[in-house]
């Protein structure tokens, strides 16, 4: 009974001009048959999965307490993307740096793109590289923060979509052989029948895993050595494509570092 009450509480909250003081939901629960409490479940965990796994549509919304214009920085940086190839979230921790990376790669691999976006868009599918300073984080952080969980069916291992892109969105997984439970590439259905890949990484592996075949879009995330930096920078010549890092600085003015900043500090 618990459960039925909290959930109708939680959806009658989001109706505009909902008054909770004049509103008994337990009192309402217990005036409903059996039946329709039943079909008020199932049509609640549909919801909730159906959300849950379509978290793309829910980040910066029109309006409400996350409305998106409480966050000019992150919208500076996607519209930045319409005019340069580079460009890096530089700032401290706990304010949304990968999150911002994670928004926009999703949008790049699916296609999905908001009214509102003014950055860069691509017309088809992408190739596209997301690297961390390890295996460890890219699976931890990264491939946590586009894919949401990864989960056994029987003998098929996936994700439950809980995170940036759409579980319709995600295709066929191709598993890393040497670190558990880390994918080495996945394909994302973009728009309605295009198609992106997307390929793991890690600075740890050194600058040589950075060499290969032109790609469209690349997210660093955490700060890679110039050397890995500039490997990436040569992947997106013959595409024109777009490079984003997502940082804080704690090496210092580093090479990588000093590349986004000298000249360019904002004060604010």
């Amino acid at each position: 009974m618990q459960s039925v009450i909290e959930q109708l509480t939680e959806r009658m909250s989001a109706v505009p001009g909902f008054d909770p003081s004049t509103f008994d939901p337990t009192r309402y629960v217990q005036s409903m048959q059996p039946e329709q409490i039943k079909r008020l479940l199932d049509h609640e965990a549909a919801y909730r999965h159906w959300r849950d796994t379509n978290q793309l549509q829910f980040f910066f919304p029109d309006d409400g307490p996350y409305r998106r214009e409480l966050y000019p920085k992150h919208l500076s940086f996607f519209k930045a993307g319409a005019d340069y190839s580079e460009r890096s979230f530089m700032a401290g921790n706990q304010i949304g740096k990968t999150t911002a990376g994670g928004f926009e790669c999703a949008l790049h691999l699916t296609g999905q793109y908001p009214g509102w976006w003014e950055g860069r868009r691509f017309k088809k599918g992408i190739t596209a590289w997301v690297a961390g300073d390890t295996y460890a984080t890219t699976r931890d952080i990264l491939q946590h923060k586009l894919f949401g969980n990864v989960v056994n069916n029987g003998p098929t291992r996936g994700f439950d979509g809980t995170g940036m892109v759409p579980l319709d969105n995600i295709g066929k997984i191709v598993w890393h052989t040497g670190v558990p439970d880390l994918a080495d590439t996945i394909s994302v259905r973009w728009g309605k029948y295009g198609q992106s890949k997307i390929t793991l990484k890690s600075y740890d592996q050194g600058r040589k895993v950075f060499q290969g075949k032109p790609v469209d879009f690349i997210w660093l995330d955490e700060e890679p050595g110039f050397d890995v930096y500039g490997e990436c920078l040569v992947r997106l010549i013959t595409t024109k494509g777009s490079l984003i890092l997502t940082f804080t600085p704690l090496k210092g003015l580093t090479e990588t570092a000093l590349a986004f900043t000298e000249g360019t500090v904002d004060e604010g």
